[in-house]
This record gives structure tokens, C-alpha cells and sequence, in this order.
């Protein structure tokens, strides 16, 4: 049941000052793509990046945060929704705070992705397909899950026996069986600059 007691308290301190203390826009850029399809990784590539560079940066890993905030959630169609919806909103509140984002999580179903596109405001919500093939996932598996999927010991795991939903309009493709991580993230650079995120 939703809360209605409750009033939105405005800050002083907004966004936007942040941004100028920052010297760079804060925005969320949104890895999807199968398990195994470069998401994690090249997060943190581009966060080390960024980083460097002076920028406020923060990753949230898919499985780093299903060991606390999303603890209580399993791989149920429902409970993968609610593992975005929650995410989305981390994302939205630390936007505010003036940070750049960098989310990698599976998110296979393309109605929940856009659910969060349609939460952060001013299209400040990049999304990041990491292409890759379910062969070269598989291949780079080193935990074994595929393989796991695949014996029937894991449910509902994607690529196997769950689906994955490819982006129809991603802002940004990475094709991760082509490119190197070191070239990947200088793609993601170039991209951050055209669009004045970052000088």
C-alpha cells in the first residue's frame, strides 16, 4: 500500500548546483546485454576512466546489489521487474546527487528498461547495449552458470530459460565481440563529450 502522509521536501542544494561544483552533467548510462557480454567489466573500465578525469562516479553491479538492497528478491519474471523498478530509482535519487551512473544489470525485458528511461528525467538516461552472441557469453563463463542453466540446475536464467529482449533503440551499441574494453570505453568517452556530459 502507497504511502499517503508524506510530502516531497525540495532542496536547496539542487542538481544543478552540483553539476557546476562538479564541473560535469550527471546522468545514468545503462548497460544491458546477456550474462557474460562485457556489462560489468566495461562499467568499471569507464568508471576508472572517469574517475581520473575528475568526475563523481558510482557503478551499481547487478550481483553487488542483490547481496543487500535486493537480497529479498529471486529471478521470478515479478521480481526481476521490482530488481529494475528499484534500481531505476537508486539511479533517479543519485542523478540528483550529481553523480554519473553506471548500472550493469541484465535487464532482459525491454518494458522495464523503458519504464526507467521514461523515470530519469531530460533524457538523461543513456542506454548501453553490449552485444554479444549467447555463443561468446557462453564461452567467456568462466562461473559456470551457463552451463548450469543449461543442466537445469538454475531457473529462469536468461538466454537459456528466460528470454532476453534486445533494445530496439539504444542510444549506444557496443559490439563487445569486436571491440577491445580499453576501445569500448574511448567509444563511450567520445559519445559522453558530443553530447557536452563531460569536456
Amino acid at each position: 500500500m502507497k504511502s499517503t502522509n508524506i510530502i516531497y521536501h525540495h532542496a536547496t542544494v539542487t542538481r544543478q548546483r552540483r553539476n557546476q561544483l562538479n564541473k560535469h552533467k550527471s546522468v545514468v548510462l545503462w548497460f544491458t546485454g546477456l550474462s557474460g557480454s562485457g556489462k560489468s567489466t566495461m562499467s568499471h573500465a569507464l568508471e576508472e576512466r572517469l574517475f581520473n578525469k575528475g568526475c563523481r562516479t558510482f557503478v551499481l553491479d547487478g550481483d553487488n546489489v542483490r547481496h543487500g538492497l535486493n537480497s529479498d528478491l529471486g529471478f521470478s519474471d515479478k521480481d526481476r521487474k521490482e530488481n529494475i523498478r528499484r534500481i531505476g530509482e537508486v539511479s533517479k535519487i543519485m542523478l540528483e546527487a550529481g553523480f554519473i551512473i553506471m548500472t550493469a544489470f541484465i535487464s532482459p525485458f525491454r518494458e522495464d528498461r523503458i519504464a526507467v528511461r521514461n523515470l530519469i528525467p531530460n533524457g538523461d538516461f543513456i542506454e548501453i547495449y553490449c552485444k554479444a552472441s549467447l555463443e561468446t557469453c557462453e564461452a567467456r563463463d568462466v562461473k559456470g552458470l551457463y552451463k548450469r542453466a543449461r543442466a537445469g540446475e538454475i531457473k529462469n536464467y536468461t538466454g537459456i530459460s528466460s528470454p532476453y529482449e534486445v533494445p530496439e533503440n539504444a542510444d549506444l551499441i557496443i559490439d563487445t565481440e569486436q571491440e577491445t574494453i580499453e576501445a569500448s570505453v574511448s567509444i563511450i568517452i567520445s559519445f559522453l563529450k558530443k553530447k557536452t556530459i563531460i569536456k
